[in-house]
């Protein structure tokens, strides 16, 4: 689908330091209009897709802060007031936004269609997990509530800026209308099957992690129950959570830092099975393992529930879920897994990924695009 030539669209996008997930997703758009403005509060040089490096990119005064790159998510309270854009004469506003993006104030009349990975995590649905309230004495916790509600109001009336949603899961939908009170539709991320695909190579006897590693993600989860079953666990990841569970794994458990996805993709492809105890608002890397063949043992919140057929359920299962963020519970799964091995097939596996690909979820973006475009997209607002 080519671009129509008088549209002048803007990008924005919370901050470029890795390409993750919501990179993948932004690439997209910065293909289909090579010469958009991308807005941004920071950016690393050179830490995402030349796709994305090659246009106009436009940081905030952030990014004037030596080596901020390293500690910008301390930022977090000054982020709303850095997020005050200058905003180029355009026809079109497609912000990608867990954070602030979604705040850019489009000029009058021109739409701005947010694709949202969350609303923002910190100060809503994740708040214990992020600001542990045991890790903190009491003034910190009390300064902590008083900031997260200040970034929720401002989060909640930011949101009015923004004409039509787009969520990335039937999770995040129903966040969008909690927080917001608006409606939204869903468009999934895209998983390049392409690169992610299975191969001759035969499956080994260890189980993987590959993520970020942060503390809300639970991978303590993992590293527990592998050691208490005696299982290999490679975890592929860096992060804040690194040094701790490094501390807590066994002989069992090795880590390799962070990766390139040509090393990703090779434990995709060799891994019993993936684990996942964190429930995130979509998560990728459960359907790249799918697109290699690899079964999935997850925990049965988030997206995760949108992306994996569980055993039990489908006739083609291809993974387990556990119902609580638990030791014994990961472990009961991993046990269930093993016992029933044979009803994973590598193939269904890599049709449920296929749904996911790419190309389904550009034609559907820019699909909804066009028709905001010409009129028939109704922006629709439900009482908060």
């Amino acid at each position: 689908m080519q671009a129509a030539t008088m549209d002048r669209v803007v990008l924005v996008h919370d901050w470029l330091t890795g390409m993750r997930g919501g990179e993948k997703c932004l690439e997209s758009a910065c293909h289909r209009w090579p010469d958009a403005p991308l807005l941004t509060l920071l950016h690393r040089p050179g830490s995402v897709s030349p796709t994305i490096e090659d246009r106009p990119l436009r940081p905030s005064v952030l990014n004037r802060l030596p080596r901020v790159d390293r500690y910008y998510r301390f930022l977090l309270p000054v982020m709303p007031a850095a997020a005050r854009w200058s905003v180029p004469a355009c026809d079109l506003i497609l912000s990608f936004s867990h954070c602030v993006a979604k705040a850019v104030r489009p000029p009058d009349g021109v739409p701005h269609i947010c694709y949202c990975f969350t609303p923002m995590r910190y100060a809503w649905h994740m708040r214990e997990s992020y600001f542990h309230r045991g890790r903190l004495g009491r003034l910190k916790a009390e300064t902590v509530n008083l900031l997260m509600a200040q970034l929720r109001a401002w989060d909640r009336r930011t949101a009015n800026r923004v004409t039509h949603f787009i969520a990335i899961s039937k999770t995040v939908q129903d966040r969008i209308a909690e927080c917001y009170g608006r409606d939204s539709v869903v468009i999934y991320p895209p998983v390049d099957t392409e690169f992610y695909s299975p191969s001759p190579q035969k499956r080994e006897d260890y189980y993987l992690v590959v993520s970020a590693l942060a503390p809300y993600k639970r991978f303590d989860l993992a590293v527990a129950a592998c050691n208490r079953l005696g299982k290999k666990l490679v975890v592929i990841g860096s992060g804040q959570d690194a040094a701790r569970l490094r501390a807590q794994a066994g002989p069992t458990v090795s880590f390799l830092g962070w990766q390139p996805d040509s090393v990703i993709r090779d434990h995709l492809r060799t891994c019993r099975a993936l684990l996942y105890p964190g429930e995130e608002d979509f998560g990728i890397v459960p359907l790249e393992a799918q697109a290699c063949g690899a079964p999935v043992i997850a925990l049965a919140r988030g997206g995760a529930t949108e992306t994996v057929r569980p055993l039990g359920t489908s006739p083609e299962p291809t993974g387990v879920f556990f119902a609580e963020q638990s030791v014994e519970a990961l472990m009961a799964a991993i046990q269930q897994f093993e016992a029933e091995s044979t009803a994973f097939d590598p193939r269904s596996a890599r049709q449920q990924a296929w749904k996911f690909r790419k190309e389904r979820y550009e034609s559907e973006l820019f699909g909804y695009i066009q028709t905001v475009r010409h009129g028939e997209a109704v922006p629709e607002r439900r009482a908060a």
